[in-house]
Order: C-alpha cells, then structure tokens, then sequence
C-alpha cells in the first residue's frame, strides 16, 4: 500500500471502524461456538440448534439496510453507537435473563443480529475519509473486521466450560463496553457526507438483472462462510464426537483462513480479473465440498477440506466487491446494501439448511453436496453472463 493512502482520510477513525467491526461480528457470531454445550442444556435437536446459530445472520441480513439508512441519517458514528449499545444491551440481558427455551435463545439471536449490520455502519464511516483512488483499500482494512469471527471461536467455548455458557454473554459485554469507549471518543465522522438513501433508489437497482446476479453470488460465497461459521461447531462434533472447545478450535481455524483472505482477494481480482477469481472459487468450492461430503480420512482431512474450502469464499467475498463497483459505480452503496444483505440471507440457508438436513437424514453429507451443486450452479451461471459483462459494462462505466 503507497505513502499516499497513510496520509490521506483519518487513520483514527479507520483503525476504530475496524475495532468497532471486529467486536461486533463476535458478538454475531456467538451463539455459534456455543450451540453446543445450550444445546445440551435446552435439549435441542440439531435442526433446532441449527435455526439458533442461524438466527443472527438472518437478522443481521435484514438489518443491514436499516443500518445503513440510518448512518445516511445520523452519521455513520452516531449509528455504530446506537447499534453497540443494543448489542451490549442484549448479551447483558441474555446473561441475567431466563434462557431456558428455544424462544428466549431465537429473541437472543434476532437482537445479536444488530451486530451484523455494523457492516452498513463501519465501512462508510472509514471509506467516507479517503479519496476514490483509496476507498477500496479503506473498506477492506475495515472489513478485516470479520476476523471477529475467530475470536468467538477461539474463546467462548473455553470461557463457557470454565463458567457456563450463559456467563460468556456477561464477559463478552466487557470488550465491548471498552470498544464503544474507544469508538466514541477517537472516531469522527468524515466532513462529505453522503446523500440519504431513499426506497426509490433501492426498487430502481433491483429492476436491474445484474443486481440480482451479484446477489447470487455473494450469497454463495458470504453465504457459505457465515454458514460455515455457524455450523462448523456442529458439525465437528456430531461428526468426530469433539468436545466444544476441541471444535472451537478446528473452527477458529477454518474462519481464520476465510478472514484473512477476504482483503488478499480483492488484490488478486485486480490482478487476475474478478470473474476469473470468481470462476476458480466457485469450482474449487464444489470440488472440496464433494470431497468433504465423502467423508473420507477421519477429521484431519475434513479440517484441511473446510479450510481450503473458506479460503476460497474469503477470496470470494473480495472478488465480488471488486466487481460491483465496476458496474453499479453510481449506485455502490445501495448495491453494497443489498449485496451485503444476501450474503446474510444465504448464511442462514446454509446454518439452518445443514441442521435440517443433518436432522432429517443423519448426516451431514446431502447438505454438502447441495452446497458443491450450488457452487456448480454459481460457476455456470457466472461463466454465461461474463459475456454479457464483457460487452455492456464499458457501455455502462462510460455513463458514470
């Protein structure tokens, strides 16, 4: 990265956006690591426990618009204040409140859902400082954030064998409470602010097909790995009989590789083109997820499969963004609204998705081999409108 972009937009408030960011999707991705040991304590079926982790990607998914309407409002500060203070809210009531069914861990899950729209909140309150030629760069130093995924992983399970699962909601308000301080007293909203946002300009791009394309495809490769995120716990535990900590782990390193490889795959769309990245995710995607659904080679082997397999949707996610703006120049933060929602959408298909599955049928293999056809399917879908891409968006980046 050049000097320049170290001495252009306000390296305060990018580092907070990323801090903001970084909580926040721990705090979403919570109930994932412990589904486990709640499970055990509610008696939830997998199909149940599936929906539960599945709940905060939903919400997060429909929220994310209303987050960022709202920081068009407001300002982006004011709208990651408001949300922190809700998701704070919440793990404080989930840590004194009686969380002895189903419904009382689905109203738990809904509200950590706010923390999945930080999203709307952070990277316009970060990319907002920087000039075009350095937004990119912003965004995903911003959306490094997902890598708070890890942390969930790594820690709630341990903190949860060592004081129950219900008190890592108390603990988990202690980062974020020190976050929200953080957050108020260095980020500043940038001096341009950005034009509200009205419904009109959100029916406008959906009349577009391309939209409706990148939605599609985000929601496979976003999809798969908040998905993946979710039910990885699960899964290392129905299938190999790993304690929650033992799966925690496995899972750190499956989103670790998908975290980190988000910001590297927007660089290597740059340099490889975005559809080609896109065409090589999809079909590496399918080929290791039918390798997983076989079954083969004890845990060592599924760990190796699902890590590779996360690099490729963390690779994903990067080209896409790469992509949009390219075609929705002008409308880029609708089309970031509404792309960011359907990744959310395809998260909860896939979490929810396995748990049904897995429940319906005893294994997880039929869920993985839906997925590898998805994937197919994103890979011939994408190797026929390139075409058309190809053809159009010069067409299109001339009207910008």
């Amino acid at each position: 990265m050049d000097r320049s972009f170290w001495q252009s937009g306000h390296r305060p408030t990018l580092a907070c956006a990323f801090l903001y960011f970084d909580l926040s999707f721990m705090a979403w991705y919570l109930l994932g690591p412990l589904q486990v040991p709640i499970a055990a304590a509610l008696g939830l079926s997998t199909q149940q426990r599936g929906l539960m982790v599945a709940t905060p990607i939903l919400a997060g998914a429909l929220l994310r618009p209303l987050m960022g309407a709202l920081a068009d409002r407001i300002g982006a500060k004011r709208a990651g204040l408001l949300g922190q203070i809700v998701v704070i809210a919440a793990l404080f009531g989930g840590w004194l409140a009686d969380l002895s069914s189903l419904g009382a861990m689905l109203a738990l899950g809904a509200l950590l859902g706010v923390a999945g729209a930080s999203f709307a909140a952070a990277l316009p309150l970060a990319s907002r400082w920087y000039p075009p030629q350095h937004q990119g760069a912003a965004m995903g130093i911003a959306g490094a954030g997902n890598s708070g995924t890890v942390l969930a992983a790594l820690f709630a399970p341990a903190l949860a064998m060592a004081y129950g699962w219900q008190s890592v909601f108390g603990l988990a308000c202690l980062p974020l409470l020190l976050t929200l301080l953080v957050f108020a007293l260095c980020a500043r909203e940038a001096p341009a602010a950005a034009a509200p946002k009205r419904l009109t300009d959100y029916l406008a791009v959906l009349k577009e097909r391309d939209a409706w394309w990148f939605m599609f495809f985000y929601s496979m490769t976003f999809g798969g790995f908040s998905g993946f995120a979710g039910a990885l716990p699960g899964y290392f535990h129905d299938q190999f009989g790993f304690d929650a900590q033992t799966a925690g782990l496995y899972t750190a390193a499956c989103v670790f590789a998908g975290s980190v490889m988000r910001p590297l795959g927007g660089m290597l769309a740059d340099r490889l083109g975005g559809t080609r990245s896109l065409l090589a995710v999809y079909l590496a995607c399918a080929l290791l997820m039918a390798a997983a659904a076989l079954n083969a080679g004890g845990a060592g082997a599924a760990l190796a499969l699902f890590v590779l397999a996360m690099l490729c949707l963390g690779a994903g996610n990067g080209a896409v963004f790469q992509l949009v703006p390219q075609r929705f120049g002008r409308e880029l933060g609708v089309m970031t609204g509404l792309v960011g929602m359907a990744g959310g959408v395809g998260g909860f298909t896939l979490a929810a998705g396995l748990g049904a599955v897995k429940q319906a049928s005893g294994d997880y293999a039929p869920g993985l081999w839906l997925f590898a056809g998805l994937c197919l399917l994103a890979w011939l879908s994408l190797a026929g409108v390139q075409r058309h891409w190809r053809d159009n968006w010069a067409a299109a980046a001339a009207r910008v």
